[in-house]
C-alpha cells in the first residue's frame, strides 16, 4: 500500500517539524510555566545599571539598598544607607532583616554574580519588587567605609 505523501511532501513536513521544533527550544517553551516542570511561576525580578540605580534612589523612598557580599567586603566599603545580608545566608525562608515583600529592594553584591543569585532567590520567596543593579565595581557614586 502506497503513502498518502509524496516524498517532497514528507520533506517539507519534516522541515516544517523541524523548524517550529527548534523555534519552540530557542524561545524557552518547555510545556511548563518554569521549565522545572512543577508548574510554579518564574522568579521575578528587574536588572539595571548602576546610573539607572542611583537615579531610583533619588527619586524613590522607603527603598532597602542591600549589599549581599561578606561582611568583611562591606566594612572595606560600601554605599551610604546600604544594609548587609550576604547571598549565602537568604536561602528558603523569609528574610529577618526584609519583612515587607512588597518593599522595593535594590540588590548589589561586587561583580554582580552574587546579587543576581540573590535576587533570584529573594523574587523566589515571594518579595515582589526586587532590582538587581549589579557590582559596586561599577558604582561611580560615594562609598562609605
Amino acid at each position: 500500500m502506497k503513502g498518502i505523501f509524496t516524498a517532497k511532501a514528507k520533506s517539507v513536513l519534516v522541515c516544517a517539524v523541524l523548524f517550529f521544533a527548534a523555534a519552540a527550544v530557542s524561545a524557552g517553551v518547555t510545556g511548563c510555566a518554569d521549565g522545572t516542570g512543577t508548574g510554579a511561576s518564574p522568579a521575578v525580578y528587574r536588572q539595571i545599571t548602576a546610573r539607572q540605580a542611583a537615579e531610583m534612589m533619588e527619586s524613590e523612598v522607603n527603598y532597602v539598598l542591600l549589599d549581599v557580599r561578606t561582611p568583611q567586603e562591606f566594612a572595606s566599603g560600601h554605599i551610604p544607607g546600604a544594609v548587609n545580608i550576604p547571598n549565602e545566608s537568604i536561602g528558603t525562608q523569609t528574610v529577618q532583616d526584609l519583612p515587607d515583600k512588597e518593599q522595593l529592594i535594590m540588590v548589589y553584591c561586587r561583580s554582580g554574580n552574587r546579587s543576581k543569585q540573590a535576587a533570584e532567590k529573594l523574587a523566589r520567596l515571594g518579595y515582589t519588587h526586587v532590582v538587581e543593579f549589579g557590582g559596586i565595581q561599577d558604582w561611580d557614586g560615594e562609598l562609605v567605609t
